[in-house]
């Protein structure tokens, strides 16, 4: 009987664990399957030693595209910053093609990042963040990959996003929701532009730089891993989104505004240390986050069928935008 047509499988994890064990070259190697989401995760484990399989999807990122993340990584490794680097095969391959039942499925293999999550990291690990940070933009800032990765600019966080969720948003009878974002991206285009952007750092940016993707040690060293969303775009982006976690942290009254500032003054301070941060970027972070926000409710419709359907409905949208009224209500650094 012919296999029915499938959107999005789930790879044994018992199968897998004996593929990697066999390409890359392991013994006693156990594999489990940790998130199943946008994209797959697994982690293995060869005694003392752990990785990280994930698996993409197709329909969210092709074979050129995950090239280009294993580039970058490369390329960051090579130049010493701390990152989670992808690992190579017995025969010299970053990357494992599975024949699925909705077709080839891509994936690589991880070096694991030791220690763990920290959500509010205190002032040393907070210099380092921003030390590191700045390392990795001296590297992003001045590279050319031979591979595509995304592009953040207004047409894909502001325009295309703001056409997938207008039917959502027309279906959940939230008119006012949806006029007040298209609102807010035509003023931010306007107070953006009035920054004159052309002089800001332009490179490749992790666009997801919360707490959530680096780990740290015992020793505090930071390990950064998840760069799914990594592509082209203003630097200070990843400035902005550490800077969106104390915005979370003070709307869920985790930590003080008077708090939340003077962490975020020793993470810019570390950061300018090692890469010149310009006033006007600063200005610009309300702004280039009203543009992350957008870009994330696009990804939600993007990719709804196999992600978001269970928390894109009517109150989390309701409540999404009531939180975006408040960011966009923020002034710049200090942000509280």
């Amino acid at each position: 009987m012919p296999v029915f047509p499938t959107q999005y499988s789930t790879l044994s994890a018992a199968a897998l664990g004996d593929h990697i064990t066999k390409a890359y070259g392991f013994s006693g190697l156990s594999c489990r399957i940790l998130v199943r989401n946008v994209s797959d995760t697994y982690r293995l484990r060869d005694g003392s030693s752990q990785y990280i399989f994930k698996i993409y999807r197709d329909a969210h990122r092709k074979l050129d595209e995950i090239r280009g993340e294993v580039e970058l990584l490369q390329r960051l490794k090579e130049n010493d910053v701390p990152v989670a680097a992808p690992i190579m095969d017995k025969t010299g391959n970053a990357i494992q093609q599975f024949h699925a039942a909705e077709g080839v499925r891509n994936g690589v293999l991880f070096k694991y990042a030791k220690g763990k999550v920290h959500i509010q990291p205190n002032h040393q690990q907070l210099a380092i963040i921003g030390r590191e940070l700045a390392a990795m933009h001296n590297v992003t800032a001045n590279l050319t990959l031979n591979h595509p990765r995304p592009t953040y600019d207004y047409h894909t966080t502001l325009e295309r996003p703001l056409a997938l969720i207008a039917e959502r948003f027309a279906e959940f009878q939230l008119p006012d929701e949806y006029a007040f974002l298209k609102g807010l991206a035509a003023d931010t285009v306007s107070a953006f532009d009035g920054l004159e952007p052309a002089t800001f750092s332009y490179g490749y940016c992790h666009y997801d730089f919360l707490p959530k993707n680096f780990h740290f040690d015992e020793a505090d060293r930071i390990t950064f891993f998840d760069f799914d969303w990594a592509g082209r775009g203003h630097l200070a982006n990843d400035l902005m989104i550490f800077c969106m976690q104390y915005f979370f942290l003070v709307h869920h009254q985790l930590i003080t505004r008077e708090a939340a500032n003077r962490d975020l003054d020793v993470f810019l301070q570390a950061y300018h240390r090692y890469r010149p941060i310009l006033p006007a970027e600063l200005k610009a972070i309300p702004h280039l986050g009203a543009m992350f926000w957008l870009y994330g409710l696009g990804f939600y419709e993007d990719n709804f069928d196999d992600f978001s359907n269970t928390f894109l409905g009517p109150r989390f949208t309701r409540e999404r935008v009531q939180m975006i009224r408040q960011w966009s209500e923020l002034p710049p650094p200090a942000m509280f």
